[in-house]
């Protein structure tokens, strides 16, 4: 017997054999469907027995086995039942001859036979014969299964009456002795009348009747049976049959122990009742025989041990390699049932060296497949992942003419399983990495082989994908690059997707993105940049609160990495603009990476991805690359992932199955679109930001002035977008300065713009921006010394100010700023343009650009000292300045009304300006309201601006230096005192003499004799009534030696009293009071007009300065001496 079973299980040995064969030419389909009729036949209930006869069918069976019958009666083919198909009456005789050769084959052991014939009709087929069955189809053969039951039964009578024969031999005399068929020629010659040969043949019969009684479903007598034998066949050293007894005896036991069966699935056996021995009736009622089998049985530690004595004795013979063979794996089979998967694998490595001699290819694959259910069954799935494999490899030996190919690729998909290999990526890359690398690896290469020798490269490419996406980590930089290379080499023919592959056997293969290829560590949602941004009306900005929770504010902050990537990022994206994702992506691999297609993969609304080609170098570390793309219409976009196209596989990543990748959400909300503006300016762009300034501008510009010099800056605002550009607003806003400005820093006027509106795409918009620089043009007392009263210049000072680089570059050896006095200073500030239109504009947003403005201030002037000196009037006075050139270059400084001053480098001169003295009251005073909730600080601080932007417009200061020319600003050097003294007094007093004004520089002219009339005028421009007052009117002399004559008796008389009174004047309104003087001599006279110091009212409140009434300068001249006289 060369072919072993390796189905067999302990349990077979109860079964009886039948074969079920065709006859003639029968339909495979057709034949196996009877055939698996016939087998659902399994077991059979013995009628008047509580018996059960269990029946092993097989459809090929080699007749060599069936002459280790009597070693094994299951071995033995009893039974025959033939599938035949005949068409007419004609083809019956040859039919039945055919049926009757074929029973000769196994004529000598069988029991009984039977013919089930398929298709004939008629005379024969209505005979009664209990040895064929006639049945006109395939599809009408409802009895079949009723036939086979008493065919079975047929067999168990002759069965029983073997059974009975052999076991009523009362003495060994006449035994026969059982051989195996390789020892028949060892047995010729011997003494049949010796001891030894007798107690041979007791202990070969009493094995055989113990078979017999197993199979009879008598396992008690069986159990007995074997005992006896064995001590039989021990005695005299018959190591073969004792070995066969002792395994008879472990397959009574395992079938008393396991009555559900060893054969690792249901059998559909059911345990019999009563296994006792035959009464007379044939049932047996005695109790006892329950004890007497618990006794004779082996328990399941000697079960094993009784195999191991068994297989050992088999190992004895060359020739019962097969038997050994089965009976390891029979325990096998037991020991799984017991979970002793140790010395289960024992006998399995003793059935891997057992040699049965020269075996075909396809029984060593048949081998080695059983060896790897056995292990997979024991739990030793690496083991049987093994045996799997080399069965796999067994298929393409190369002594197969045509290698089976796809039988080895089916088999090497099965041992991925023991391999700790999956072909799902998703579930394989869950947790650590489980079994060895070296070998999975191994195990990969030669699916991808195998595939390739099917003819199905698309099936190398997935598993070099998976190898590249799984195993990237284990392999080193040599594997790396011929993996990479083969796969390029099988993309070239068959390009790798996303698609499921499926195999013939229903086998699904899953797509395997390379999301390794290259490895991202974060992915960033970029904001639009800052000239694109759009903003929500702050009317219409949406309640953002999130109601799952009712508190304000937690502390506890709980969440995972897939509500991070289903956060809804704060910025917002514009349909129809370019937006940006940023990916931190490594490059795993020893040399350069080229990924050919990179885009993203998003959802929620139409998206148009600008795919974007990308080299990493060779183990680059993190490296920046930003994806691109469009969205077509408004809603919440999701970036899902994204997609690239590596060595010629397409794959899909998605961020859900990437839990390493880093991302602060993935769903940002796309509004409707908005027009786009590009600005650009007719200053340069400035090389340096605004310091340190919070904002991101759009574009900045810088220029560098003097002090109190404008420039105009013209902005050109081009529509680049697609909408109409229907509202622009313009504002400015300074910033990071500490310097004190005078006036409005930018100025336009946006009328004109806003009337080209709308502005299609394509047109734009012109602005004029004044750029006006006025700094405080005071210096400090450490600038310089004060100037003399006679106005003499001061030069020659260690003082320059840096020019500007066109006129004279700087020295590299003096730094800006180097002295305290003449630093250059810097003003910002920001420009910007909220405009709207479109769609956006009905939603609500709109976009802004900021442009900054960086002037460096360089001086020009200063104003070191400031006086005033009275004027001949009293409502005049002369403002002082003393003028320091602080620039390297000649400078002019002019002012209304006053002669130009022409100064040198760091050289001072004093100015004096003639000003009417100002009327502060005039200017616009704060309302009530804001007078309630201002600072009172304040409030006067921005009084004395007032004041003084109205005396530094009035004086019209400016400086011009080559071609540039600018404005000089006194705001930021008036004092309290000076601005004092160019005030207008509230009370405003006029004086005429004689028909005509008077003032210091005006003399009034009458005659010697002549009355003169005197009128003095009160004019209340304060803001309360005022008054009365009453005025003495003292006439002198003044001798210009500082001497001054007020004795004018004789000189100077008043027609009337010298004293005026002068009631309450109201605001606004005016009080005169009339006088007259004669004057006696002539002469030069002078009038002082003084306040009595009895005056009641408000003389002493009010302050002095309001009481400056102007003096009178009277020249009395000799009457003309009349011509009659």
């Amino acid at each position: 017997m060369s072919i072993p079973d390796y189905m067999q299980c302990a349990e077979d040995h109860q079964t009886v054999l039948v074969v079920v064969q065709p006859v003639g030419i029968v339909p495979e389909d057709e034949f196996f469907r009877i055939y698996k009729r016939i087998t659902s036949v399994a077991q059979v209930s013995i009628r008047d027995s509580q018996r059960n006869l269990y029946i092993r069918y097989r459809h090929h069976y080699l007749p060599e086995n069936n002459e280790w019958g009597d070693f094994q009666t299951h071995r033995k083919v009893v039974g025959l039942i033939s599938v035949t198909t005949c068409r007419s009456a004609k083809e019956w005789p040859q039919t039945s001859d055919r049926f009757h050769c074929q029973k000769d084959v196994f004529g000598a052991t069988l029991y009984d036979s039977r013919l089930l014939v398929f298709g004939l009709q008629g005379e024969i087929a209505e005979q009664q014969r209990t040895d064929v069955a006639f049945y006109p189809s395939y599809d009408v053969c409802p009895d079949v299964e009723k036939r086979v039951e008493d065919f079975v039964e047929s067999i168990f009578i002759v069965l029983e009456t073997k059974r009975l024969d052999r076991a009523t031999d009362k003495s060994g005399d006449k035994i026969p002795l059982l051989c195996v068929p390789f020892e028949k020629k060892d047995f010729v010659g011997l003494d049949t009348d010796s001891r030894h040969y007798k107690k041979r043949c007791q202990g070969r019969m009493r094995k055989h009747v113990g078979d017999l009684c197993l199979q009879a479903g008598m396992l008690q007598d069986a159990l007995v049976h074997y005992h006896m034998a064995v001590e039989l066949l021990r005695s005299v050293n018959d190591f073969l049959w004792l070995g066969a007894a002792l395994e008879g005896l472990c397959s009574a036991s395992v079938i008393f122990h396991y009555p559900g069966g060893t054969a690792g699935k249901a059998s559909g056996r059911e345990p019999s009742l009563a296994h006792g021995a035959l009464t007379a009736n044939g049932i047996s009622a005695d109790t006892s025989s329950e004890i007497g089998r618990a006794k004779n049985c082996l328990g399941p530690e000697d079960i094993i041990e009784k195999y191991k004595e068994a297989i050992s004795y088999y190992g004895k013979y060359k020739n019962a390699g097969v038997i050994e063979l089965e009976a390891c794996v029979k325990a096998v089979r037991v020991l799984a049932i017991q979970k002793r998967a140790m010395e289960a694998s024992e006998f399995l490595q003793n059935a891997v060296y057992i040699n049965l001699g020269q075996l075909s290819e396809e029984e060593k694959i048949q081998r080695y497949s059983i060896l790897s259910e056995l292990y997979h069954l024991i739990g030793f799935h690496r083991k049987s992942a093994f045996f799997k494999r080399v069965a796999a490899m067994q298929c393409v030996a190369p002594t197969i003419p045509e290698p089976g190919w796809r039988a080895c690729y089916k088999l090497l998909l099965e041992t991925l399983s023991g391999y700790s290999l999956c072909l799902d990526p998703k579930d394989f890359s869950k947790g650590s990495h489980r079994g060895w690398a070296a070998v999975q690896v191994r195990l990969l290469h030669e699916l991808v082989y195998a595939s390739r020798r099917m003819g199905n490269p698309g099936l190398s490419v997935r598993h070099l994908s998976f190898l590249l996406q799984t195993m990237l980590d284990l392999l080193s930089d040599k594997e790396k690059k011929e993996v990479t290379q083969s796969l390029e080499n099988y993309t070239s023919k068959c390009p790798g997707g996303m698609e499921v592959l499926t195999l013939p056997d229903g086998l699904k293969l899953p797509p395997v993105p390379l999301s390794k290829l290259p490895i991202v560590r974060s992915v960033k949602l970029l904001d639009l940049p800052v000239s694109l941004r759009p903003h929500k009306q702050k009317g219409l900005l949406e309640n953002n609160m999130s109601s799952k929770s009712p508190f304000i504010y937690s502390p506890i902050i709980m969440h995972t990495r897939g509500e991070e990537r289903t956060k809804k990022i704060e910025f917002r994206w514009v349909q129809g603009d370019v937006c940006e994702v940023q990916l931190m992506v490594y490059n795993p691999m020893p040399f350069e990476l080229r990924v050919e297609h990179m885009g993203l993969l998003t959802s929620g609304v139409e998206f148009e991805a600008l795919p974007a080609a990308l080299s990493l170098p060779a183990e680059s570390g993190l490296y920046p690359v930003t994806l691109v793309g469009v969205p077509r219409t408004a809603g919440n976009i999701n970036v899902n992932g994204y997609h690239t196209s590596v060595f010629g596989v397409t794959s899909d990543c998605l961020l859900d199955g990437l839990p390493s990748v880093r991302t602060s959400g993935c769903v940002v909300e796309v509004i409707p679109s908005l027009p786009r503006l590009q600005l650009s300016t007719s200053l340069p762009r400035s090389a340096h930001p605004l310091r340190p300034s919070k904002e991101e501008l759009s574009s900045s510009v810088s220029v560098q002035l003097f002090n109190g010099e404008t420039q105009q800056l013209i902005i050109t605002l081009e529509n680049i977008g697609s909408e109409d550009l229907e509202t622009l607003e313009v504002t400015s806003k300074a910033c990071n300065t500490k310097e004190k400005l005078f006036g409005e820093f930018l100025s336009w006027d946006l009328e004109e713009a806003v009337s080209q509106l709308p502005l299609k795409p394509g047109q734009s918009v012109t602005l004029t921006v004044n750029v006006k620089v006025r700094l405080d043009f005071s210096g400090g007392e450490n600038l310089l010394q004060d100037l003399n009263d006679d106005g003499i210049s001061v030069t020659g000072l260690p003082i320059s100010s840096p020019l500007r680089q066109v006129l004279k570059p700087r020295a590299e050896t003096k730094p800006l700023g180097s002295d305290p006095g003449t630093k250059c200073h810097t003003l910002e500030a920001v420009m910007t343009f909220k405009y709207s239109g479109g769609a956006g504009k009905v939603e609500g947003y709109y976009r802004d650009l900021s442009l900054g403005v960086h002037v460096d201030v360089e001086p020009s002037v200063f104003f070191t000292k400031v006086s005033t000196l009275p004027a001949t009037r009293t409502r005049q006075c002369h403002l002082l300045l003393d003028v320091f050139n602080s620039t390297e270059h000649e400078l002019m400084v002019s002012a209304n009304n006053n002669q130009d001053l022409v100064l040198h480098p760091s050289e001072c001169q004093r100015m004096a300006i003639q000003v009417a003295k100002f009327d502060f009251h005039t200017l616009p005073q704060p309302d009530q309201e804001a007078v309630r909730y201002t600072n009172p600080k304040l409030l006067e601080e921005e009084r004395l601006h007032t004041q003084a932007s109205m005396i530094s417009s009035t004086l019209g200061i400016t400086w011009n230096i080559i071609s540039f020319d600018g404005e000089a600003s006194v705001e930021g050097v008036l004092n309290q005192l000076v601005l004092e003294h160019l005030q207008l007094a509230p009370l405003q007093w006029d004086v005429v003499v004689n028909g005509k004004p008077c003032d210091c520089d005006i003399i009034a002219d009458c005659k010697v004799g002549d009355a003169v009339p005197l009128e003095v005028k009160l004019t209340n421009r304060s803001m309360n009534a005022v008054g009365p007052f009453a005025l003495t009117v003292v006439p002198f002399q003044d001798y210009q030696n500082g001497v001054q004559n007020y004795d004018l008796q004789d000189a100077v008389t008043f027609i009337g009293s010298n004293t005026f009174y002068i009631d309450m004047v109201k605001p606004t309104e005016n009080s005169v009071c009339m006088g007259a003087l004669l004057f006696l001599y002539t002469g030069d006279f002078y009038l002082n007009i003084k306040f009595q110091d009895d005056s009641a009212g408000q003389g002493k409140e009010l302050p002095p300065s309001w009481f400056g009434l102007p003096s009178v300068h009277i020249k009395a001249l000799e009457a003309p001496i009349e011509a009659g006289a």
